[in-house]
């Protein structure tokens, strides 16, 4: 049997809008939420993106 593996899908919500995405990240490397700064296409501009549950 293969290993499951430690990505697992989150989903990333903007600060500032209501715009939401989905990606993976690896839970053994980044334990603590994901907080980048993305473009929103909502308010067309790049602003802060946390990760969301």
């Amino acid at each position: 049997m293969a290993k499951k593996g430690d990505r697992i899908n989150i989903k990333m919500r903007s600060t500032e809008s209501h715009y939401t995405y989905h990606t993976q990240k690896n839970k053994r490397n980044s334990p603590e939420r994901l907080s980048l700064r993305k473009y929103d296409p909502v308010l067309k501009r790049h602003v802060m993106f946390k990760e969301h549950k």
